[in-house]
């Protein structure tokens, strides 16, 4: 006998969100931030190097290196932007070449999810009850409107939001992930699509620096599809013991096995983690608890234990790894998908309370940001200018036509869609996602447009370069040993210097060295060498690069 199901929805519920306001909102997420920037700073430029390196034939493709330093993940993020660079570098800059397929990646995460949604929102278990005299929901109609929730609540998750789009190995890993769920939902109802998908899903996270996760999903997959009441599930197990295998044999033939366990040194620490984690899987993580609240008789049901399965095992990844950020990012998808079965058992105080929530805090974010816009480009009002300029000395904000037109309409659209939800449109499922979705894309496009010069000269090694450049010719050999890849990177590919990783200053032929110092402890010139400046990045108040000329 089937357990109680909370779900009671009628078939005006199962309105579809039409297709061309889906597009818009993934494409007012996904666009922005990728042209008219530099790689910014960290995991971003770095990633960035490795792919450069491969493309111009400065390293292997199996062995990449960065200022003569291996990469700390497996290589195939790196293959994806050495081969954007040579394919379409000739017509456009490398680092909008190698942003292109993460931002496929990026659509492509955004898609697997609307499909996961749909085929476990199919299941017999997940469907709503039908009612005594009829006009239940359709079960096709049900599972699209499901999906439709799923897309908007990942959408409306902000840990997704910035690293979601840099070009890094995570990407890469989070598709997987991705892929990996579609497998699991799919293959109640699909023939080959879900096995194609799971033997290429685990193979691809583990030559993507996540081996031990994707052993570690393959083994929860084959114990959930080996426990499945549907037939068809039950020899996919084979499948999916397959891919685990074969990650396993991609993880030792690339090297890509290795902990990377962190240390907890008190509750505070720990505390600090938690909360962290409220906001980067805000607004997904409530919905979810609820989720299991409501359907806590359904547990063992594919809907519910697959999504909790691949999230769970992110979770466990992220804690064991000190509470990492990258880690816990790979359980997004699987929390939307659990996030959006929560939507037909929301009443309508809690939605009312998500709608006034997002309507205050994303209406107030978007007017600071027209606000501070304001200021930079005329100086009034006077105090965001002046804490500008004191934030960010030396920049001056350019004007844009552009930028400005595509703001304009994503304000006016956001107006649009708060007076539409805020009026007599009660009946969607999917309507309690639609202000939180639309309310971070619109905020990530006005960052993206109104501020990008702004972020771009706080974010990028450029504003560092220049000054360097002040100082050491481009083109010169540099020598270093103590910054990091990614100011190493900038070196190379900003100023167009050779780059040397030395020992000691004694052990380089280069003409100039450069040293990461403490601003306010200031290291002693090497033997044989003479003091030339001390430059810093614009926002870096602690650091300074001291750059130092060997002496005749």
């Amino acid at each position: 006998m089937n357990l109680p199901n909370p779900a009671l929805v009628t078939q005006r519920a199962v309105q579809r969100l039409p297709r061309i306001a889906l597009i818009l909102f993934c494409a007012a997420y996904v666009l922005p931030g990728l042209f008219g920037r530099d790689p910014w700073r960290g995991a971003d430029i770095t990633a960035f190097g490795y792919m450069l390196s491969i493309a111009q034939g400065q390293s292997s493709w199996l062995t990449p290196t960065v200022t003569g330093l291996p990469p700390e993940t497996a290589v195939l993020p790196f293959w994806l932007g050495a081969a954007a660079i040579k394919l379409l570098g000739f017509m456009m800059d490398p680092a909008l070449a190698a942003r292109l397929p993460f931002a496929l990646l990026l659509i492509g995460v955004l898609v697997l999810t609307w499909y996961s949604t749909y085929h476990l929102a199919r299941t017999d278990a997940a469907q709503p009850l039908p009612f005594a005299f009829g006009g239940e929901a359709d079960p096709v109609d049900y599972a699209r409107a499901m999906a439709d929730g799923a897309l908007l609540a990942l959408i409306a998750t902000l840990g997704l939001l910035q690293l979601g789009h840099e070009t890094t190995p995570e990407l890469v890993q989070l598709t997987s992930v991705a892929l990996f769920l579609y497998a699991l939902g799919a293959s109640a109802f699909r023939g080959i699509k879900p096995k194609i998908a799971v033997l290429v899903a685990l193979p691809a996270l583990a030559a993507s620096g996540a081996p031990s996760m994707a052993v570690a999903l393959g083994v929860a997959g084959a114990v959930l599809s080996w426990k499945s009441s549907y037939p068809n599930v039950r020899t996919f197990t084979a499948w999916i013991g397959a891919s685990a295998l074969l990650a396993a044999v991609v993880a030792v033939g690339l090297g890509a096995w290795g902990w990377r366990v962190g240390r907890y040194h008190d509750g505070g620490q720990v505390l600090a983690m938690f909360k962290e984690f409220a906001w980067f899987l805000w607004p997904c993580w409530p919905l979810a608890v609820l989720t299991l609240w409501r359907w806590r008789r359904q547990w063992l049901k594919r809907h519910i234990a697959a999504p909790s399965v691949v999230f769970g095992a992110a979770f466990l990844a992220s804690m064991v790894m000190g509470g990492s950020d990258r880690a816990l990012l790979l359980g997004l998808p699987p929390l939307a998908v659990l996030a959006a079965f929560s939507l037909p058992t929301l009443k309508r105080s809690a939605a009312a309370a998500i709608d006034w929530f997002s309507v205050f805090f994303f209406s107030g974010s978007a007017i600071v940001i027209w606000v501070i816009y304001v200021a930079m480009q005329t100086g009034s009002p006077a105090r965001p200018a002046a804490n500008v300029a004191r934030l960010v000395p030396g920049f001056t904000a350019p004007f844009s036509a552009i930028e400005l037109f595509f703001a304009g309409a994503a304000t006016l659209a956001w107006m649009w869609l708060v007076r539409w939800r805020t009026g007599r449109n009660r009946h969607p499922l999917w309507k309690s996602m639609v202000l939180p979705a639309s309310g971070v894309a619109l905020c990530w496009l006005l960052l993206m447009t109104l501020w990008l010069p702004l972020l771009d000269h706080a974010r990028s090694y450029r504003p560092l370069i220049d000054q360097i450049a002040m100082h050491v010719p481009r083109g010169s050999c540099v020598a270093t040993n103590n910054v990091v890849r990614g100011h190493g990177v900038a070196l190379e590919y900003l100023g167009g210097y050779r780059v040397e990783t030395a020992q000691t200053p004694g052990t380089t032929v280069c003409g100039f060295w450069l040293r990461q110092e403490l601003r306010l402890t200031p290291l002693p010139a090497p033997t044989s060498w003479a003091l030339m400046a001390r430059v810093n990045r614009p926002t870096d108040k602690d650091e300074v690069t001291a750059i130092y000329r060997k002496l005749p």
